[in-house]
């Protein structure tokens, strides 16, 4: 079912690649014209070079006073460091038992109210990083937050002695403590702890940023995720959320009589995807490998070995460029089901997509790039050629040659790569430039055409296309399903076809696996595939833009110097 899964990939080339070609393009009629118009290609370049040398000079500045600040506060934390070793206090402290965290005494005392709280005098030991602090007086005030939240600790130098009281009054924000005390209600009405016992267990020797003012660049916040986790409250709720909703994956998969399987990341033949790949080299054995990008191929062998329902969630790597749904690393969920087809996979997606929400979040709608997203079943169903068209006008189902089609695309400006010279891809085409971003809610595309789908089973009543659909939501593919080739013949076929789209320069189409096919001749039984991308996913039910916002550490440019 992977064979153009990521999410996205409809054509034998990535997104992106199709987006370099066409700027690649741009780039050289642009040189074309400048070579031609030499005094202006000089003005061009003097006027590129003084900006460039005015953000450099900014930047240096803005960095010279960052530096200048940023050594002071550092050298005053190293102080207060070495003074806590003076007094016997290691400043990276030791192990500390915490008997509660900020929600387990928000939802056990929350509700109550002071008079309540004093006669249950209830003791609590909890432990987080200072992320505010005041002083009135004797009287000192901490917001101490742990992974679930915050909550104001109240120090009384009455209450806790001089000693205890310079301690805190010594503490920088960003500073890790623990703090044992009884629970109450302040005069505002905001739940406390009153400390008794006050610990100190890791000094920050670098300032957090500023709160209004730091990590705003996207950009540092996915370099620096540590500190984003720290300020980002966001960031920290889709860090907790993702492996609960990978969790209710797995419980309602392993409820439907599932089994959770691993197959080899390193893989000696690139297959079951579209995908340019990793490559690296085995030294033991002298030869080189791809890291995989799908786990197709691999599971379906395990179908055909009698274990009927599989599935895997696991890493995938693909050798693409980076936008907003990409990530050359991602994380999918590729399911297989032994005697079913295209129907029950559909059937499947919308059990899944629901039930998850349901169990993670107890609601089916959701916000998601500006639109209310609702993943109540059922979803609606959309033919890829009635979509063109409904949209275009173009019939595709009326037989025509790959000239006619080509002729089609030029008139309605689809470009062309020479590896798409055939009726299928051109579809495809006209699909994605014209149909996908008038899709919002959930959206099975189904019906793709042969060329495009090489691990796909034949369409019964129209050769010309498979059995294949892939589920898109605000223009976005979620997941991508086939019934599943079975016939060795075909599928070897269907293989020698993209070795052949290779010599016409499609560097992400398959190689032949002879083992497969081999796999195949012992008989595999009608099966329906899935593949879903976990990263969107998350997208969709956090309510994020970027495949970055769900990602703990997405793959970065590097960082210019």
């Amino acid at each position: 079912m992977g064979e153009s899964f990521y999410i996205g990939r409809r054509t034998h080339m990535a997104d992106e690649l199709t987006k370099e070609e066409k700027q690649r393009i741009k780039e050289q009629r642009r040189q074309e014209f400048l070579a031609a118009h030499p005094e202006l290609a000089a003005k061009q370049k003097e006027a590129e070079e003084k900006k460039q040398k005015l953000v450099q000079t900014k930047k240096e500045i803005v960095d010279a006073v960052d530096g200048a600040l940023l050594n002071d506060q550092e050298e005053s934390r190293r102080d207060k460091m070495n003074d806590l070793r003076s007094q016997g206090i290691d400043p990276f402290g030791h192990a500390f038992a915490r008997t509660h965290n900020s929600a387990m005494i928000k939802k056990a005392y929350g509700e109550k109210n002071a008079e309540e709280l004093k006669a249950l005098n209830a003791e609590v030991t909890i432990a987080g990083r200072i992320m505010s602090k005041r002083r009135m007086g004797k009287l000192g005030f901490i917001h101490l937050q742990d992974r679930e939240g915050r909550i104001q600790v109240v120090i009384n130098q009455r209450v806790v002695g001089d000693e205890i009281y310079n301690l805190f009054k010594s503490a920088d924000l960003g500073d890790i403590i623990g703090v044992t005390g009884h629970v109450f209600k302040t005069d505002a009405g905001e739940l406390s702890v009153e400390c008794a016992e006050y610990t100190h267990l890791t000094k920050a020797l670098r300032p957090l940023p500023e709160k209004f003012h730091g990590l705003q660049d996207k950009e540092e916040r996915y370099r620096r995720r540590s500190v984003d986790l720290i300020m980002n409250d966001t960031s920290r709720d889709i860090a907790i959320l993702r492996p609960r909703i990978v969790s209710a994956i797995r419980h309602w998969m392993d409820g439907q009589g599932y089994v959770e399987v691993e197959t080899p990341i390193l893989q000696p033949i690139l297959g079951g995807a579209s995908a340019r790949p990793f490559a690296t080299h085995h030294n033991a054995l002298d030869k080189d490998y791809y890291l995989r990008i799908a786990t197709e191929l691999p599971l379906k062998r395990l179908i055909v070995g009698g274990m009927e329902k599989v599935y895997e969630i696991g890493r995938i790597f693909r050798n693409e460029g980076m936008d907003l749904k990409h990530n050359p690393e991602f994380t999918t969920m590729e399911a297989y089901c032994a005697y079913s087809d295209l129907e029950g996979m559909m059937k499947m997606n919308e059990e899944l997509f629901e039930a998850v929400a349901m169990e993670v979040f107890g609601r089916t709608e959701f916000e998601f790039m500006g639109h209310t997203i609702s993943l109540k079943a059922p979803f609606k169903r959309w033919n890829m050629v009635d979509a063109v068209k409904e949209v275009t006008g173009v019939d595709f189902w009326q037989p025509m040659s790959v000239e006619d089609a080509l002729a089609l695309a030029k008139e309605h400006n689809v470009e062309v790569l020479p590896h798409q010279h055939t009726v299928g891809n051109i579809i495809s085409l006209f699909f994605d430039a014209f149909c996908e971003d008038k899709i919002i809610q959930p959206t099975f595309v189904y019906g793709h055409p042969i060329e495009i789908s090489p691990l796909a089973k034949k369409d019964d009543k129209d050769p010309r296309f498979t059995q294949r659909f892939e589920l898109e939501i605000c223009g976005i593919e979620m997941d991508n399903a086939f019934t599943e080739l079975n016939d060795p013949i075909d599928q070897k076929a269907r293989f020698e076809a993209q070795l052949e789209l290779k010599k016409l320069g499609d560097d992400e189409a398959s190689e032949v696996d002879d083992d497969y096919v081999e796999a195949l001749e012992y008989g595999m039984p009608p099966t329906g595939g899935i593949g879903m991308g976990i990263d969107r996913f998350v997208m969709l039910l956090t309510g994020q833009d970027s495949i970055r916002d769900v990602l703990l550490f997405p793959t970065m440019r590097p960082k210019e110097k």
